[in-house]
């Protein structure tokens, strides 16, 4: 007795096998992608793109600084809203109130840890 519609169970396990090596090959490649390295791109190029920040302490200049560097001086409380801050493209020193890129890192500065009792 031949079945060979599409529910037998044959078909069945044909497409389950099939799924099961798609799937294997597609993480194959995944994996093999992300490990990629291509010739060339080893360079400090990414991070000659970061900024770096310049910051009034205490009445002096301070920096360059990078954006780590910012944010555990906002951790620290060295650095707040009325913090005199330049990088390169502003025209002058501003407030960090006034700058969406400070405020953006004090937005993902984690709060002071308080131990609960």
């Amino acid at each position: 007795m031949e079945n060979n519609s599409f529910y037998s169970i044959d078909r069945l396990i044909e497409f389950g096998m099939g799924m099961s090596i798609a799937q294997q090959m597609v993480q194959t490649m995944n994996h093999a992608m992300t490990n990629m390295h291509i010739a060339g791109t080893h360079n400090n190029f990414a991070h000659q793109n970061s900024k770096s920040y310049f910051a009034i302490l205490d009445e002096k200049q301070i920096g360059p600084l990078n954006e780590t560097e910012v944010v555990q001086l906002i951790q620290q409380k060295k650095i707040d809203k009325d913090t005199f801050v330049w990088f390169s493209g502003l025209n002058d020193w501003q407030k960090a109130e006034n700058l969406p890129e400070i405020l953006k890192l004090v937005a993902l500065t984690p709060p002071p840890f308080n131990k609960l009792k």
